[in-house]
């Protein structure tokens, strides 16, 4: 019962995590923050299963950062997002392919735009203005298709979630404790309340 959202803006992507732990009807962990920080502009939010989600993205983490440190230069989200479409590839021609699907958000510094790419456990990449991941594709995907407009303002982007969790308070049978947010901009990543 996880759900990840994001929108892409003029300047920004606004992401939003469900932030309860559930396996069958048993709430594990009401505050588990389903988003890994890959660099200064990199987020990735995955759902999926529990033991593979943390693992690859603990994995994608830890090769991103040794990327930098070998060759002193943070990747763009698109050659984030490649290293990590080849690393779900890779692993879903082995014995036990990771159960992980995500949203990858980044803030291309060099051309001065935000990028969001849609990825799937069958290692489909796409990049994407709009996305969601989880039960939540099936309510929000509809508003976002209706609102979504290239030149969103951060207001704007945060009426629109606010609208996708109305709507999954009113559609989705299980409470979701909240949803973690965080945008990814020029100044990085930050945590913001909704």
């Amino acid at each position: 019962m996880e759900s990840l959202l994001a929108v892409q803006g003029q300047d920004f992507v606004l992401t939003a995590s469900s932030s309860s732990a559930v396996r069958g009807i048993t709430v594990l962990k009401p505050d588990d923050d389903k988003s890994q920080i890959l660099n200064s502009h990199n987020l990735m939010l995955y759902c999926g299963e529990a033991g593979d989600t943390t693992n690859f993205a603990e994995y994608i983490a830890a090769n991103i950062s040794l990327y930098t440190l070998r060759h002193n230069l943070n990747l763009s989200p698109e050659a984030t997002a490649s290293f990590t479409r080849k690393q779900l590839a890779t692993s879903l021609r082995s014995r036990k392919p990771y159960q992980v699907n995500i949203l990858l958000a980044g803030y291309e510094t060099n051309l001065g735009k935000p990028e969001l790419f849609w990825l799937d456990y069958l290692a489909t990449c796409v990049r994407v203005p709009y996305a969601c991941q989880g039960y939540s594709s099936f309510y929000c995907l509809s508003i976002f298709d209706r609102y979504y407009k290239p030149d969103l303002t951060i207001d704007e982007a945060v009426r629109i979630m606010k609208l996708c969790f109305d709507e999954l308070k009113k559609r989705m049978p299980i409470d979701f404790k909240g949803f973690i947010c965080k945008v990814v901009d020029k100044d990085g990543i930050r945590e913001i309340n909704i």
